[in-house]
């Protein structure tokens, strides 16, 4: 799991889609994946959804002197996700402005929603983490990819 990066057809758009394996480290004393483990999943999502449209985070803080940060998480718990579940996390972007995306994520399993988040992101300056405008160049391919 994590190694294959694919795109799904939604009702609003083409989702980015990246595969999850929950790990024992991932569960609560009862086999369930513990809540906050959630937020990482959907991070890792983000990360290789960043990466899929050719952006490195590495490579935007040195060429871009710009990195993305979470503004805000609203998170729905739908369902549990247990130990040794195949799931698949989404990314898609639900509207954006001059410095900021907010994406409509997923956790599934088997084609059933299990967690539902929208998460706003923020692009900073690389040292005075103040907000600016994203550059033009990753704002295109966002976009196209919406």
């Amino acid at each position: 799991m994590g190694d294959m990066v694919k795109t799904q057809d939604s009702e609003s758009g083409t989702a980015f889609v990246w595969p999850v394996r929950v790990y024992y480290e991932d569960t609560d004393s009862g086999g369930v994946v513990y809540y906050a483990n959630y937020l990482k999943f959907l991070e890792r999502a983000r990360t290789e959804w960043l990466r899929g449209l050719g952006f490195e985070q590495t490579e935007l803080l040195r060429d871009y002197n710009v990195i993305f940060v979470v503004r805000r998480v609203e998170i729905d718990y739908l369902r549990p996700a247990l130990f040794n579940d195949a799931l698949v996390v989404t990314a898609q972007v639900h509207q954006s402005g001059r410095s900021w995306i907010e994406l409509d994520q997923h956790v599934e399993r088997g084609g059933e929603v299990l967690v539902k988040a929208r998460v706003k992101i923020v692009c900073v300056n690389g040292q005075a983490f103040k907000p600016v405008g994203i550059p033009p160049v990753i704002k295109q391919k966002m976009e196209n990819q919406s």
